[in-house]
């Protein structure tokens, strides 16, 4: 019996274990630099609507940037649904440079179609 217990518990916390490794990736804000105010405005040449993180991909003039954006449950919640993230809209973000890709950045609000968005 004892033997059958410990083999359900081992199990257990090896399923638990498992259930958390999404939640252990997950990367944190800390990777960016909250001191420096990025205001970009572009066109959207990609569009992801993912988990943990929905993204687009924004050329301004002379770059693109990889642009971070809230979960899909957020930005459901606060307005922006999938089908406003279109490839070949114009948009705006503001938000914060990745201190070390300098190809990244993490938005705080996007404006789409005349509508601001806020995402934290």
């Amino acid at each position: 019996m004892q033997r059958r217990m410990f083999v359900a518990v081992a199990i257990g916390g090896m399923l638990g274990l498992l259930a958390a490794a999404p939640v252990l990736a997950h990367h944190g804000w800390s990777g960016y630099d909250a001191s420096q105010t990025l205001d970009l405005t572009g066109v959207i040449r990609e569009a992801g609507y993912e988990h943990p993180h929905g993204h687009v991909r924004l050329e301004v003039p002379g770059k693109t940037w990889l642009v971070v954006l809230a979960p899909p449950s957020r930005m459901e919640r606060r307005g922006l649904p999938q089908t406003t993230l279109q490839v070949g809209a114009t948009a705006t973000v503001v938000g914060y440079p990745h201190r070390t890709n300098p190809e990244e950045m993490r938005a705080e609000r996007i404006t789409i179609d005349g509508k601001t968005v806020e995402l934290r």
